[in-house]
């Protein structure tokens, strides 16, 4: 048999706690933003919309044309090639905040990108991804991890399904590198 002053004390206490308490809960708990939230112009036009990818793994990585990292834009075009088919998302998103290592224009990016490094994978128009005017998904991304920022080209945020920074990778790790291999395998594994 149910006690009913034990109800009705539970019930009280629940209306004990402030109106204004109970709602902040509510909103933070409902405000929870994902990555699929965000989206970045596209290089060729158009937009990239992470919501597309919803439920997919994606690796977001700043990149840059003139940079001693950018020939990791032929090790992302074979994470690409080899997880694409298990559902894998690649972003690239040139950015000149580092050494300003990314002058050019569209006509650039994609002469070194996909010209160049035969990149297949959506690229981004250039972006900030530091500092006050950082695109939203870089400002969403360092209030997750903060101690995790781009420091320079080619960082890599590994976005697992449930739309939340799985891993972060900076430049020095190549996209080839068995630990991101393994952080891909075990977000595409994940369910």
């Amino acid at each position: 048999m149910i006690d009913r002053r034990k109800m009705i004390a539970a019930a009280l206490a629940a209306f004990a706690t402030p109106i204004s308490t109970r709602t902040a809960l509510a909103q933070a708990a409902m405000s929870r933003i994902t990555a699929y939230a965000f989206s970045f112009p596209g290089l060729a036009g158009g937009d990239i919309r992470l919501a597309e990818y919803a439920g997919r793994p994606l690796l977001v990585v700043n990149t840059a044309s003139l940079c001693g990292f950018t020939p990791q834009y032929a090790g992302l075009q074979e994470l690409w090639t080899e997880f694409r088919g298990r559902g894998l998302m690649i972003i690239g998103v040139p950015s000149n905040d580092f050494g300003a290592q990314e002058p050019g224009g569209p006509t650039e990016i994609a002469e070194t990108a996909q010209r160049h490094y035969g990149v297949t994978f959506p690229i981004a128009a250039k972006a900030a991804v530091n500092g006050p005017n950082a695109h939203p998904f870089y400002k969403w991304a360092a209030d997750a991890r903060p101690k995790d920022v781009p420091r320079w080209n080619f960082h890599k945020y590994l976005v697992g399904r449930d739309g939340y920074i799985a891993e972060v990778f900076p430049e020095t790790v190549e996209p080839s590198d068995t630990r991101v291999k393994t952080a891909i395998a075990r977000a595409l594994a994940a369910s």
